[in-house]
């Protein structure tokens, strides 16, 4: 055995194995250590045992390891959410003083010039002149316009599915517990100056689901998107995609505009004698009735999608005589023909700006509608029911302008306070006064031009969108892309396995899709 080498010293019973160069049977040994001394049993090749005895004459040379080491691959960097846009390091709210700029206040001040705003601990602190503080970080507001985030009191994005369209009521899901926080739109809508949106159930059902109402904190995860101390609201539906007028193959009631208004008439029907048996020892818990009984309580609240003025007039008919008003009608593009009676029902009315013509019930939208509703007295937001209208709710507003001839500042809070208001949440957002949520837009322009861009854009005094930053990760995406591309050709030059590329694609969800039905 030239080859092999005991090491001694350990004065311990071992179980030693000596291997032939030449591959073959073995020889076993067991035994101790004295010193240079090993002594003990073993077996040979063919099962005999034997004795054995062994001398330590040196201790074995340590060869250099010779085989070549692979280098370490360089990685990406991981981020949240984890593609191009997302935080390595998630941003910390700070205090920031926004020096020298217009100030859109939406409050009894208008537009006030060469303005410093004060954030501190995430709320507005001061407003006014030559403000200072040694700890905030200032921003330069030297030619531009600050103002309220923008609010969409309609909206999809941020969601994994929006219709369960099993049955025509659906009260009991909750848009809460289908949350997406990695959706790209909400920090492309960040970049649109938009920081809350009203997340809503899509329009398959006359009763829909629950809707959440989320701030736009990109990078946060499902639970902390969401508004905290809101009020809960549900989604409503009239009309065509209620009765699928453009399904070939529907079978689920209603199918008729008069069976629209009988579902909703059954089921508070049902809500009310459920009400009454909960008094009943016996009583069963109806996660899908107990979200109706809750409007009847005004403890939630109704937001309604909804077109033609007998639909309209009949709903709020049947919320009266159960007791409850429909909180807001959305879309309503013939809200016109109807305003005077949703001011007695007390509703509100999110619309288009000038949507027309894409379905039957439409034909008679006016882009004076908003206008007219407001003339009327009515509290009037505009919504944007689309991923990339969002992006661009400042020019949708600035429309009115054009069309109805409404005032600059009437026109901007049509998707800054107005919306807080119909929400609840108008003592939290939707202006920039002491104390409220510091939630701001830095623009380049006045607010309702087409060339405005937000440059900054504020949640919770927490900068979750800047220009310079964003022109920054789009070269930091080119170098990745061909970073990862020079990966792949050298791993098809060294024989890797490799494919050709596939689209992750995303799917838009909106309002109306049939196959989230």
């Amino acid at each position: 055995m030239p080859n092999d080498t005991i090491k001694p010293g350990s004065g311990l019973g071992n179980r030693l194995q000596f291997t032939n160069a030449i591959a073959g049977p073995s020889i076993r040994l067991s035994g101790i250590d004295n010193g240079n001394i090993f002594q003990g049993n073993g077996m040979d090749t063919s099962g005999n045992m034997l004795t054995w005895t062994a001398t330590f004459i040196k201790s074995a040379e340590i060869k250099p390891d010779t085989i070549k080491k692979k280098d370490i691959p360089k990685l990406g960097n991981v981020t949240y959410p984890f593609n191009g846009y997302g935080w390595e390091k998630l941003p910390k709210q700070e205090d920031l003083l926004i020096k020298n700029a217009t100030v859109w206040t939406n409050e009894k001040e208008g537009i006030v010039e060469n303005t410093d705003v004060l954030v501190r601990n995430g709320k507005i602190a001061q407003i006014g002149k030559n403000i200072s503080s040694a700890s905030a970080r200032i921003i330069d507001g030297t030619g531009k316009y600050l103002s309220p985030g923008i609010v969409d009191e309609h909206s999809h994005i941020a969601a994994s599915s929006i219709n369960e369209g099993g049955q025509s009521v659906t009260s009991e899901v909750r848009i809460g517990d289908n949350l997406n926080p990695e959706d790209i739109n909400i920090y492309r809508q960040l970049s649109g100056g938009v920081t809350t949106s009203h997340i809503l159930h899509g329009s398959a059902n006359t009763i829909g689901g629950q809707t959440q109402l989320i701030k736009l904190r990109w990078g946060a995860n499902d639970n902390d998107l969401k508004f905290a101390g809101a009020d809960p609201f549900i989604k409503f539906a009239l009309g065509e995609n209620v009765k699928r007028t453009t399904s070939n193959n529907n079978n689920r009631f209603p199918d008729t505009r008069m069976g629209v208004e009988e579902v909703i008439m059954d089921a508070f029907t049902r809500a009310k004698d459920y009400e009454n048996l909960k008094r009943d020892q016996f009583f069963r818990r109806d996660l899908e009735l107990d979200a109706l009984v809750e409007i009847m309580n005004k403890k939630r609240f109704i937001t309604c999608h909804s077109y033609v003025q007998s639909e309209i007039t009949a709903a709020m008919r049947v919320g009266e005589k159960f007791g409850f008003r429909f909180n807001t009608f959305t879309h309503i593009l013939e809200g016109y023909k109807v305003a005077d009676k949703m001011k007695l029902h007390g509703a509100n009315a999110s619309t288009f700006s000038d949507w027309w013509n894409y379905k039957m019930e439409v034909i008679d939208a006016i882009p004076q509608n908003a206008t007219i509703m407001q003339r009327v007295g009515l509290n009037v937001a505009i919504n944007s029911d689309d991923p990339e209208m969002a992006r661009r709710l400042n020019q949708e507003a600035a429309k009115s302008v054009k069309y109805g001839g409404m005032s600059e500042q009437d026109a901007f809070k049509m998707v800054t306070l107005n919306p807080a208001i119909m929400l609840h949440v108008a003592d939290r957002i939707g202006s920039i006064k002491v104390g409220k949520d510091a939630d701001l837009v830095l623009w380049t322009d006045n607010p309702l031009s087409i060339y405005a861009k937000a440059s900054t854009t504020i949640v919770d005094g927490i900068i979750y969108y800047d220009m310079q930053r964003d022109m920054q990760l789009r070269e930091k995406i080119k170098e990745e892309r061909n970073r990862l591309i020079q990966k792949m050709a050298g791993e098809k030059k060294a024989g890797g396995q490799v494919g050709p590329a596939v689209a992750s694609m995303e799917i838009i969800l909106r309002c109306e899709d049939d196959d989230d039905f």
